[in-house]
This record gives C-alpha cells, sequence and structure tokens, in this order.
C-alpha cells in the first residue's frame, strides 16, 4: 500500500483535531500530512504520530500534491476552494453542507453505500453527524425489509455546535450553581438544565435545516426518496455524543427478533440491549468510540410492522472525522 500527502483545512478546529486523532489511530497510510487552518491559528504546533507539525495558513497552493483533503470549515468556505483542490488532483472529503445534496457529488456513509464513494468526480461528501448514526442503525432493516417510514427525534450534544458552544455550556452550568447571571450567547435559550428544540435555522415548512438535513440526507444514502421521514432535533445540555429515538414501520413484518440478528451482523454496529436497569447505551459511554449503538430494540405498538430503538453515537468521530477518514480508506483499498 502507499503512502498518501494529506491535508487538512480548518486543522484548529474540534471536527479538524480528531481527524488528526483518527488517522493516527486508524493508522492511515500518510507520508506526510499538512495542516491548515486561519492566520490566527497559523504557527501552532501540533503534537502527533506524523510528527511534530505546525499549522500553516490557508492558500489554495498547499492543495499541489495532495493525495486527499480533507475540509472541516464551513460550507460557504469549502463550497469555494473545495472544486480548487479537486482541480489541484487530490480527492476532497467535505464535512460540510456544502455538497450533501449536489447531484455530481456523493453522499457517503461506508456501512451503507460504499460503492457511492467510486463515482465520484473529485469531491464526496460527508453527511450530517445525525443522519450518519441513524442510517448505520437502519441500514440493515432496510436491507432485509424496506422501510416505509421514519419518525426520529435527536439528543444532540453541545459539541455539535463547536468549543465555544461547549464553553458556553460548562459556563451556564457554573452561573446557574453559583446563582450568578446566566450568559446566553452561541444557542437561542439558555442549555444548562434545559433542552432547545431547535437546531439550524426554520424552514418555510416549519422545520428546521438540521431537520430537513436528516430527511433529505436519508433519502440520497438508502437511495430511495420514497421513505416518509419526520425528524425533530434537539439540543440537550450533553458534552459529547448523539442521542436519537427512532421508530420506523417497515414493508412487512421483521420483529424484534429479527432485528437484533441483524442488528448483530452488521458492520460497526454494536447491540447494549438487556432491559435492565443500565442496559442501554448512553452519551457518557460511547464518547471517543468509533461504532454506533442500538438498544431499547422493541416492536412498536401504535402501527403494523413497526419497530422502536434507541441510537447513540460519538458525532465528532462516527458522525464526522472518523466517517471522512473511513472514506478514503475505502478508496485507498479500492473496495
Amino acid at each position: 500500500m502507499s503512502d498518501f500527502n494529506v491535508a487538512i483545512v480548518g486543522a484548529s478546529g474540534a471536527v479538524g483535531q480528531e481527524l488528526v486523532r483518527i488517522l493516527e489511530m486508524r493508522k492511515f497510510p500518510v507520508k506526510q500530512l499538512t495542516l491548515l487552518a486561519s492566520k490566527r491559528s497559523a504557527g501552532k504546533t501540533i503534537e502527533s504520530e506524523f510528527g511534530n507539525i505546525t499549522i500553516e495558513e490557508f492558500s489554495v497552493e498547499k492543495f499541489e500534491g495532495q493525495d486527499f483533503v480533507f475540509f472541516a470549515t464551513s460550507g460557504d468556505h469549502a463550497k469555494e476552494f473545495a472544486p480548487k483542490a479537486a482541480q489541484a488532483g487530490a480527492v476532497v472529503i467535505d464535512n460540510s453542507s456544502a455538497f450533501r445534496l449536489d447531484d455530481n457529488v456523493p453522499l457517503v456513509v461506508p456501512e451503507v453505500n460504499p460503492k457511492d464513494a467510486f463515482s465520484h468526480k473529485g469531491i464526496i461528501a460527508n453527511p450530517n453527524c445525525s443522519t450518519i448514526q441513524m442510517v448505520v442503525a437502519l441500514n440493515p432493516i432496510h436491507q432485509y425489509s424496506r422501510i416505509k417510514r421514519i419518525v426520529v427525534s435527536t439528543y444532540q450534544a453541545v459539541s455539535g455546535a463547536g468549543q465555544d458552544a461547549i464553553n458556553e455550556l460548562n459556563e451556564q452550568l457554573k452561573a446557574v450553581l453559583d446563582g450568578s447571571t446566566v450568559k446566553v450567547e452561541q444557542f437561542t435559550k439558555q442549555i444548562a438544565f434545559n433542552v432547545i428544540p431547535h437546531i439550524d435555522v426554520f424552514q418555510e415548512n416549519g422545520y428546521t435545516k438540521e431537520e430537513m438535513k436528516m430527511v433529505n440526507e436519508t433519502w440520497k444514502i438508502m437511495g430511495d426518496d420514497q421513505i416518509k421521514i419526520s425528524a425533530n432535533c434537539v439540543r440537550v445540555p450533553v458534552i459529547r455524543a448523539h442521542s436519537e429515538a427512532i421508530n420506523i414501520e417497515t414493508e412487512s413484518f421483521v420483529g424484534e427478533a429479527k432485528a437484533r440478528e441483524l442488528f448483530d451482523a452488521a458492520q460497526d454496529l454494536e447491540v447494549i440491549d438487556s432491559r435492565e436497569n443500565g442496559g442501554y447505551p448512553t452519551p457518557i459511554e460511547v464518547s471517543e468510540t468509533m461504532k454506533t449503538y442500538v438498544g431499547r430494540i422493541r416492536e412498536d405498538i401504535s402501527c403494523d410492522n413497526g419497530l422502536a430503538l434507541w441510537c447513540v453515537a460519538d458525532q465528532l468521530w462516527k458522525g464526522a472525522a472518523l466517517n471522512a477518514v473511513q472514506i478514503a480508506e475505502l478508496l485507498v483499498s479500492g473496495e
């Protein structure tokens, strides 16, 4: 296996830093790692298994000679510069929403639609974090009996909104416990000891952009835009790892026993479901793990051919950095 020149754009951010960790942990064949960020972050040194690497100020000239370029920046930034990286000969794996619904750009979750990665024209999109874990969990069922309907409620950690959001939660928790004034800047309301049913901007249909991402991206990844999907995305005072309560209806009866069997046989999916105190996955224990976890598996008694389940995954890893690296691994292995 050859070694590859790899660049990370947005290397100083939360996802960018996790990309470095995942590349190390997965032993990705890196020949040279280039870390790019804004002028404010340039000059900082990152210790890694690839050596001590100084973050460089971003410029398009740094794309020359790169085999893979991971973008961990805003959608606007990726929209402008990812095509230039592809033009320079690199394969771009973009973590933003810029290209996810572009018909010419594959949207890939390796456990679900790996073959789509090989149809790329220089850019591959990494899906939304909440979508990734849901389709990993649901794909084994969908392959056995087509899913007709999905209703999902998310419980999303504050780290999904970045480091400033983590800081705000910590500061608010201290303020509440100290009896001092709570400052609200990163969220629409106080997040400490609270939940906020609002992630991203509202759309004309009353859903938020985050909720519609789950609808549109699921259709594209699973190759079925006839699945009826409704999402309700909620921010909760958890540092890391997203949780989802998912109810589905399938064309034919699956049942909980068969569902467990399908989950147990699936790639990178782990069942924690013992129907006793603590017999289910929660964000704390799945943080900084690479699998997607399901529990609370049961038949949905509100409809025919229904299943209900609980799904948890680390949204900075499987929901972002890990999925991106797995896409690169697909291309390297050719499988």
